[in-house]
């Protein structure tokens, strides 16, 4: 006696049927039917890829190639791994493709799509850019810079502030090294040695310093190490040692001015609008990842490497100032903080921050403060 089968009926399951619907509809419209499939060994690419290929950035950083292998070239290099073909970020460094005075027109008018800089050096025509990089006291440790744009407005000011520029959108700030005086062959022992000193600086941090009778120079970054060789500059004001001792400055210098004026610096990144707008939601939020990871590179980087080339370092000799010359320039950076905020309401607002932050850290007391 054999075994009679019975005839299987098919369940219909509406659900099922409608998920492979969407499929077949999402294959067709890829070209990844069955007729495409038997046309070549390999499954063609997604249409719209195909048809536009990969979104191709060029941005520029501020700094020059050997500090920009450290401040950025880890993050594009890693975004253009994450982003598998889908976009591509070129990678220029100081006055490669545009002077670095020239950053925010070039960002603006599109010949750009993103810069990293800070406010000052690229000529931000906002009222907060005498924030960007170096702003006398404004801290002390590098955590200072993200906690001032979570807890205490700056983030909101910033956006605001580049809401009313057309074709640039703020995207990011984070924190880099502190700064420190490095000269070539005049030591800086009292505040009388500035007098007369020329020295490659920020723009905000020169303004600070040339009451003493500094003399803050600019010229490309690549021209800097040549310069202080030539005699054409004394000195930089421009970065703490991990920066002097890698590119290559603390070999020219012979002296380091221990006391710092600021604690770290305001550095951005920016992009031009309409390329921003371009830019699909996942790789936006890719590229902003970038931006964390970047910050949180720099912030281990900076703040071992200060501590161990302040007290290892043997290229060049540090130097104090006398207390009663310290007590003034932090008396004078008060009435610095007070000529800024009263340049603009949204400038006083931002004084207004650091006011507050200060004298929440000065309370909290250790290890803050």
């Amino acid at each position: 006696m054999t075994d009679i089968k019975k005839p299987v009926t098919k369940k219909v399951d509406p659900a099922a049927d409608k998920i492979l619907a969407s499929r077949r509809s999402f294959m067709a419209k890829a070209g990844l039917g069955a007729g495409a499939a038997l046309a070549g060994s390999t499954l063609a690419a997604p249409a719209v890829i195909a048809q536009t290929g990969p979104i191709k950035w060029r941005l520029q950083t501020y700094s020059g190639a050997p500090l920009g292998a450290h401040v950025i070239k880890p993050q594009i290099d890693a975004f253009n791994a994450a982003a598998n073909g889908e976009m591509v970020i070129e990678l220029y460094y100081a006055d490669q493709l545009v002077p670095t005075s020239d950053l925010f027109r070039a960002l603006q008018s599109g010949t750009l799509d993103a810069v990293q800089s800070d406010e000052a050096t690229m000529a931000s025509p906002v009222d907060i850019a005498v924030f960007g990089g170096y702003f006398p006291f404004a801290t002390r440790y590098s955590l200072d810079v993200p906690a001032l744009f979570r807890y205490y407005g700056l983030k909101e000011i910033w956006e605001e502030a580049y809401a009313d520029v057309p074709n640039v959108t703020w995207l990011s700030t984070g924190a880099w090294d502190p700064l420190h005086i490095f000269t070539v062959n005049k030591p800086i022992k009292k505040l009388s040695d500035m007098n007369g000193l020329r020295v490659f600086g920020v723009p905000t941090a020169g303004k600070f310093l040339s009451k003493y009778g500094l003399v803050p120079v600019t010229i490309p970054w690549d021209n800097v190490e040549v310069a202080l060789q030539t005699g054409e500059l004394d000195g930089v004001a421009w970065c703490g040692f991990t920066e002097a001792y890698e590119v290559g400055w603390a070999d020219v210098c012979n002296y380091a001015l221990s006391n710092s004026v600021t604690g770290a610096w305001f550095g951005s990144y920016f992009a031009n609008s309409p390329s921003w707008a371009k830019v699909p939601p996942h790789l936006k939020e890719l590229f902003l990842m970038s931006i964390d990871q970047s910050h949180y590179y720099r912030d281990v980087w900076y703040w071992g490497g200060e501590a161990k080339l302040r007290v290892e370092g043997n290229k060049m000799e540090l130097t104090q100032l006398p207390a009663e010359d310290w007590s003034k320039v932090l008396s004078d950076s008060k009435d610095f903080w007070d000529e800024i905020a009263a340049s603009s309401p949204r400038a006083g607002r931002v004084v207004a921050a650091f006011k507050k932050y200060d004298e929440t850290m000065q309370k909290a007391g250790y290890p803050y403060r």
